[in-house]
């Protein structure tokens, strides 16, 4: 083994001890008592790890490449020296306050050590310059929509994430009185729940399971031009309107306590699998 695998082999060690899933990151954080926004010290979902994994390691190789750093230990030392002229770095660098933030989050975690980087001056995030789903993209020109009708009108409907999409069994779908639901749907960190498909666009959904096995699942397969979350965007705003029975929040300036419906962005944070009011509110509803 090469010096340098030994140190990447390490931190995909530390990280593979920090998984935890299955586990519901939203019930750890209740049972320990934690505020919201503070870290579990796990890691709940592989979205999440593929993610921190690839922000640890390009850490890992700069550290070794500018200080000859070769071993865990030597790296756990001068943690917190090198993190604040890394997270320098990416700021100087131009790198969105998201990045920078995301990358910072990924190494408190590897490190346990929340207090990297405290007290440096962060980017801030600014919904206006949030760009995803916001306006077309060039891989959305490669989408036949006439071809995909069927599964583009089911997401509408249901507001489902790619991966949730892609397992999805035709006897998930149900309806119960004169609602359509999608039972049992496993989110992120292992996190279960029904979703009500948007009334109104019940036979959106029927039509793609009526006639079919229960165990069959409802798409084959996705195509990769599909912009889901741009989908669940448009399910997300539909169902605040319907659930309000008001306009959506404003699209400019800071949002008042009044200016949306609390239950209903709490709701459709449920719907959607995320269980966070600022999430919807910066990234679906406005």
């Amino acid at each position: 083994m090469t010096k340098r695998a030994s140190l990447i082999f390490a931190c995909i060690s530390r990280l593979d001890q920090k998984m935890a899933i299955g586990v519901s990151r939203h019930q750890a954080k209740k049972e320990s008592g934690l505020p919201w926004g503070h870290s579990t010290g796990r890691i709940h979902s592989y979205a999440t790890r593929k993610a921190y994994q690839a922000y640890v390691l390009r850490f890992a190789n700069w550290a070794r490449n500018t200080y000859q750093i070769r071993r865990i230990d030597e790296l756990d030392r001068r943690a917190p020296e090198l993190v604040r002229q890394w997270v320098a770095a990416r700021i100087a660098g131009g790198y969105s306050a998201w990045t920078v933030k995301a990358e910072l989050a990924a190494l408190r975690l590897f490190f346990s050590n929340w207090e990297l980087a405290a007290g440096m001056r962060l980017p801030v995030n600014h919904r206006e310059d949030i760009r995803r789903s916001r306006r077309p993209a060039a891989r959305d020109a490669g989408l036949d929509a006439a071809a995909h009708a069927a599964l583009i009108a089911f997401e509408r409907a249901t507001g489902l994430r790619r991966r949730e999409l892609s397992q999805l069994r035709v006897g998930q779908v149900r309806q119960v009185g004169g609602y359509v639901y999608i039972a049992g749907v496993k989110g992120k960190g292992g996190r279960v729940r029904d979703v009500l498909v948007l009334p109104g666009r019940e036979e959106d959904v029927l039509s793609c399971v009526r006639g079919r096995g229960a165990h069959e699942k409802v798409f084959r397969r996705l195509p990769s031009h599909l912009d889901v979350h741009a989908l669940r965007r448009e399910y997300a705003q539909l169902m605040y309107l319907y659930l309000s029975g008001r306009r959506l929040p404003g699209q400019a300036g800071r949002l008042r306590r009044g200016s949306y419906d609390l239950d209903a962005v709490l709701n459709v944070s449920r719907l959607l699998g995320h269980s966070r009011r600022d999430v919807i509110l910066r990234h679906y509803v406005r």
